[in-house]
């Protein structure tokens, strides 16, 4: 399905029933865009999904993985892709550092 390699914007759900954690990485990397993703679990109320979903989020080739919410910006973190979905950063310290250059200035007043 093209809704599931592409890149789509606006209010679009891809979902896809998969066998295993193994099969839904490989089938979730099989894009050549990377912007986002997002995985919804039940790690509130058991701890082994939320480890399963840092072992997918480590896997993953996108630039920020969300757990159980797709939705949210944080100013602190980050907000970047990979493959195809553009490069650089917005956001955080590091979208900070893109916008800004370091500038050196060396004086030396008294010259005798």
């Amino acid at each position: 399905m093209d809704v599931m390699k592409e890149e789509s914007f606006g209010p679009i759900v891809g979902i896809m029933k998969v066998s295993s954690d193994e099969e839904a990485l490989k089938l979730m990397n099989d894009s050549k865009y990377g912007l986002t993703a997002s995985i919804w679990t039940n790690a509130e109320k058991n701890p082994a999904s939320e480890e399963a979903f840092l072992r997918l989020a480590d896997g993953l080739q996108t630039g920020t993985v969300f757990l159980n919410r797709c939705d949210y910006l944080d100013p602190a973190l980050a907000w970047t892709g990979v493959k195809d979905s553009g490069r650089g950063v917005s956001l955080s310290k590091f979208g900070y550092d893109q916008l800004t250059r370091a500038k050196s200035v060396h004086m030396k007043i008294k010259t005798t």
